[in-house]
Parts: structure tokens; sequence; C-alpha cells
């Protein structure tokens, strides 16, 4: 059960998200790089008083999630690009998980609106006790009837306080075997829409990283680094570029602690067609009685 001051720094924590995401879609444009969208947007996080979940994941064209840019990313938003910025924000490890699609070529407005839709749907139909599977339908038909298909291995997540995704699945498509109900807890529910296969596929590169809280033999630096991340981030990722408050070499940094085992890494996931996708989410806080879209 939810403590009255947990409700309210999710709220809280939600506001921050709805606030940053709605200035995030007016900020990016085509020929901006996507470091500087990164920068922006976590940076107002921070200003408004929350701190980032995890790094802002900007997925541009086929990219579908787990893109952040690394230290010196060059990459630009491209002209006729379709971008998807999902972002965390968390106050006192209570999180609101949020994204959105923004699209530069009209040819892909129809798909912006089969995930837009999709999740509106399912903020009309949410309660307490229903069933995961029977968000996934509502997902999967509203993304089909527009042409398109649910990325049927991205999913929505429970949370919990400092963990984003704590255990439970919300599928985005009608899956059999998601019929547990939701109880009262914090959820995200992110549909996907694809204009390919509806899968994805784990790229060559990582920029994302989470803590294991087992540490290892670590040289002098490294050891310095990883107890500065920990107390800073717990378990919850972060991004490589990050660490240069801490390190001049944060690839080098990475790299020790990968070896050591002491990190989770976040491939990159790209659409397995190449197919393009857009993206929609919102955060709920569901009672024994009640749902609160904190994201809205």
């Amino acid at each position: 059960m939810l403590s009255d001051d947990a409700v309210s720094k999710l709220k809280r924590a939600g506001w921050i998200a709805r606030v940053v995401r709605e200035e995030a879609a007016k900020l990016v444009k085509p020929g901006m790089s996507l470091l500087e969208v990164a920068e922006r947007v976590e940076g107002r996080i921070r200003e408004l008083g929350g701190e980032p979940a995890f790094p802002v994941n900007i997925g541009v064209n086929h990219v579908a999630a787990h893109y952040t840019p690394p230290p010196g990313d060059s990459s630009i938003i491209p002209d006729g690009s379709i971008v998807k910025i999902d972002l965390g924000v968390h106050v006192d490890g209570y999180i609101a998980d949020t994204a959105t699609t923004v699209s530069f070529n009209p040819a892909y407005e129809g798909l912006v609106e089969a995930s837009q839709r999709a999740l509106e749907r399912v903020v009309e139909f949410v309660k307490p006790g229903v069933k995961a599977s029977e968000i996934g339908r509502i997902i999967e038909e509203t993304i089909k009837s527009r042409g398109f298909n649910p990325v049927r291995n991205l999913s929505g997540h429970s949370i919990d306080q400092y963990v984003i995704h704590s255990g439970l699945s919300i599928p985005n498509y009608n899956d059999f075997f998601a019929g547990w109900r939701l109880g009262p807890g914090v959820y995200a529910v992110e549909p996907f829409a694809s204009t390919g296969v509806g899968l994805v596929s784990e790229g060559r590169s990582v920029t994302i990283y989470s803590l294991k809280r087992k540490k290892a033999r670590l040289p002098p630096g490294v050891v310095e680094v990883y107890e500065k991340v920990f107390n800073e981030r717990r378990t919850l990722p972060f991004a490589e570029r990050w660490l240069l408050k801490y390190t001049g070499n944060p690839q080098m940094a990475v790299r020790f602690m990968a070896k050591a085992g002491v990190l989770h890494e976040y491939p990159v996931l790209v659409e397995r067609s190449g197919g393009l996708v857009s993206q929609f989410e919102h955060t709920f806080i569901v009672t024994q009685s009640d749902v609160i879209v904190t994201t809205i």
C-alpha cells in the first residue's frame, strides 16, 4: 500500500515529467544535436526539482529504445525523421515514466496517431483489477486498425521505488499469458507502433548502464567512480556521459566495470525489419478503488 508521502512524490514526479515531455516535443527540431536535446531535457528535469530516473532515450526512425547520446556524440535530428523522446523523473526514488513522438514528415502522422490513440484508449479503459492482457488487446486492436503493427517484444511494466522495471509486464498485444490483474501499485503503459514486423532486436551500441549491487575488485580510480555512481543512482540507469563529472575517461571506467561484472548493459533496440517506430507512454497509480494518471 502506498503511503500518502509516496503518492505525493509520485504525483510530483509525474507533473515534472509531463512538463518536460511537452517542452521536449517543442524543443526537438531537424538539425539539432541529440546531445543538446538530452542535456537540455535532463537539465530541465533538475531545474524543476526532480532527477532523471534514467538517461533520456532519443529514438530516431527505426531506433525503438535505449539510445542516449554518448560523450561527444555528433548525431543530429535528420530532416523528415520521426523521433521518440522517452524520459523518466524520480523524486526520492518515486518514478514517473513518460514518452512522446514527434514527426517531421507528414507521411508518418498516421504512425504517430496509432500509438497515441492506443494510449488514450488505455487511459479511458484502465481500472483496478483489469487484466494486463486486456490492456494489450486494446493496444493491439487500436494500432492494427490503423494499418500498423504493435511492437510485441516491448512492453509496459510495474514500477517500484528506485526500480523502473519491477517484474510485471504489460504487453502491447493480446497476450494470453498476461492474465494477471492490476492491483494497487504503479505501472507504466507504453504502446509502440511500427511500420515493420513489430519486433525489436539488440543493436551493437550500448550507452546506458546500471550498477549491480555486488562490487568486484576494481582499480582504485574506478572504485571511486563506482561508489560515486552508486551513491547518486543506486541501481537506477545512468549514461556513460554522466561519468564525465567523476572521471576524464568514462569509456575506460565503463570498460573496467563491465569486465568486472558490476554493470548491467542496455543495448540499443532497433526495429528488426528496419521499420519506423512511434511511442507514447504514461504512468498510472492504481489504488483499491481508483486510477491516477500522473503524467497527464
